[in-house]
């Protein structure tokens, strides 16, 4: 859990992610098309992704990916960051935490 945490608050976003997950692919989008460079990690291509899929599922990650953390903080999945992202306050998090400039 420790390694997860310290990756997570090395950028302003970042996210946990399977290059194969449909739902994961949406949410890296989302983030690119606002501009924002979020930090990927791909647990299927990562020597010990499945240690750190076990971290997130500790955490509260329900399925484990995509988990997206915004300011070093835990955001949760597809259905939080959709649902901020539909009542607006999604974009106002990502430039708190400097990852949009615009």
């Amino acid at each position: 859990m420790e390694k997860v945490t310290k990756l997570a608050s090395e950028r302003p976003v970042v996210i946990f992610s399977k290059s194969s997950c449909c739902m994961c692919h949406t949410i890296k989008t989302l983030f690119y098309e606002f501009g924002a460079n979020p930090a990927v990690y791909e647990l299927d291509e990562m020597p010990r992704g499945r240690e750190l899929e076990q971290a997130l599922l500790r955490l509260g990650c329900s399925p484990s990916v995509p988990a997206v953390f915004i300011g070093g903080e835990l955001v949760g999945g597809a259905n939080e960051v959709m649902s901020l992202h539909l009542n607006r306050s999604l974009i106002p998090m990502l430039r708190r935490v400097g990852a949009l400039w615009v």
